[in-house]
């Protein structure tokens, strides 16, 4: 029932945010999401990630701005070593708190969540926002508030994989589609 839905979200062009800061979902939940160019948190959630779009967008322009100078070389030319330094600590910084959601514009059209108890406060703006949320339930969580219940281990990395793949496929597939829509649209105006 999840992954039909999922697909089909996908495939009307919205994003799927993937969200897993517990540390032994981290390097997965990274490389499923990159894999199908979807946004993601691995990292502490930051409070309004979704729900207070403004401030994460404004950071978010700022971070753009700074890597956009840096490759530029424009930084280098106008501040000293230490500043220079400076401005890459802060670069450092802000990809590390919202590198995975650089290119998230806007709400995304679903929320997969890997550990619904440590990620409350994800389920909870999701919620809040009325982006369906997908989350992987262990015994020890209250599926209150998630749209999609996917019983599982939230603790094995071989679970995560197991599940993350799945989610990925679905979220593939509804890409996908998307993308072949494109392709036709093109060759019809030609």
């Amino acid at each position: 029932k999840a992954l039909p839905e999922l697909t089909k979200i996908a495939a009307s062009g919205k994003k799927v945010l993937f969200v897993g800061t517990k540390k032994q979902a981290k390097d997965v939940v990274r490389q499923a999401a990159e894999s199908i160019n979807q946004p993601y948190v691995v990292e502490r959630w930051i409070g309004g990630m979704l729900t207070n779009g403004a401030t994460i967008a404004q950071q978010i322009k700022k971070l753009k701005n700074l890597e956009k100078r840096m490759a530029s070389g424009d930084l280098e030319k106008r501040y000293n070593k230490l500043e220079v330094q400076r401005f890459q600590e802060e670069i450092d910084n802000l990809n590390f708190k919202y590198g995975g959601i650089k290119n998230l514009m806007g709400k995304p059209g679903a929320v997969v969540v890997v550990d619904a108890l440590t990620d409350a406060n994800a389920v909870r703006e999701a919620e809040a926002l009325g982006a369906p949320v997908f989350a992987v339930v262990d015994t020890n969580v209250n599926p209150t508030g998630i749209n999609y219940v996917i019983p599982g281990n939230d603790d094995a990395i071989k679970s995560i994989q197991l599940l993350l793949s799945y989610f990925s496929k679905a979220v593939a597939e509804g890409a996908g589609a998307v993308k072949k829509e494109d392709k036709s649209v093109k060759k019809g105006d030609k």
